[in-house]
């Protein structure tokens, strides 16, 4: 597997900030963080730029997740959990016949979006992460049911995220055509998809791999959070 700047990869949050969400960044002399009404994730090049970074960003939310190697943090600080994901890409488009209709969100629909990704996995959905790529869904009954959409873009890669399915809506195949039509738009961009999943989510890697994901690395979400 060849891949353009395939290095970037292994620290996404730093490169997306330096390339096309350089908007969002709060740079702290060596770590950089998405400002957390977008996206509550930060990482770094120079390890010594962590504590006072993080205490710093520490003022502006409660919780975050440094993406990468492990930070170092100060004592009013705690790492709270260590959540290693498999990096994943596809270099192929997906060929997937699509049978329900998926429609591109907008602003319009961010209250149910945000409802919707928030009640199946709490805690990286943000008022403003919408802003950060396009998002997609399938509606039954005027209800926003099944979500999938983009986060950290680079010049070269976009994360496929959000990848989300209402519990009363599950295996009727809406993740499968939300995750090609998102893939496949990217790489109409000619850009290589990526995304993050938990290591022990089995059923969800078995599926991104009959898509055609591979696991490239494992790569650690670090949950820090304030001292109690």
């Amino acid at each position: 597997m060849t891949i353009k700047e395939e290095h970037k990869l292994d620290n996404p949050v730093w490169y997306a900030l330096s390339e096309n969400h350089s908007a969002f960044v709060l740079d702290y002399d060596g770590t950089k963080f998405y400002n957390p009404e977008y996206c509550p994730f930060g990482s770094f090049i120079l390890p010594e730029s962590n504590l006072t970074a993080t205490k710093q960003y520490a003022l502006l939310t409660d919780s975050f997740f440094i993406v990468g190697e492990k930070p170092e943090i100060e004592d009013s600080l705690t790492i709270t959990k260590e959540l290693v994901c498999l990096q994943m890409v596809v270099q192929d488009k997906i060929q997937l016949a699509i049978d329900t209709e998926i429609v591109k969100l907008t602003e319009s629909h961010n209250a149910e979006l945000l409802q919707l990704v928030n009640l199946v996995q709490p805690g990286y959905f943000k008022t403003k992460t919408p802003l950060l790529g396009n998002y997609y869904g399938i509606f039954k009954d005027a209800q926003l049911i099944a979500v999938a959409g983009e986060r950290m873009k680079m010049t070269d890669f976009t994360e496929v995220s959000a990848i989300i399915t209402h519990p009363d809506h599950t295996r009727k195949g809406y993740a499968k055509q939300l995750i090609s039509h998102v893939v496949n738009s990217i790489l109409d961009e000619s850009k290589t998809p990526f995304l993050h999943v938990a290591e022990n989510n089995i059923g969800a890697i078995s599926l991104y791999e009959k898509l055609g994901f591979v696991t490239r690395r494992k790569i650690s979400f670090w949950n820090v959070s304030k001292k109690q």
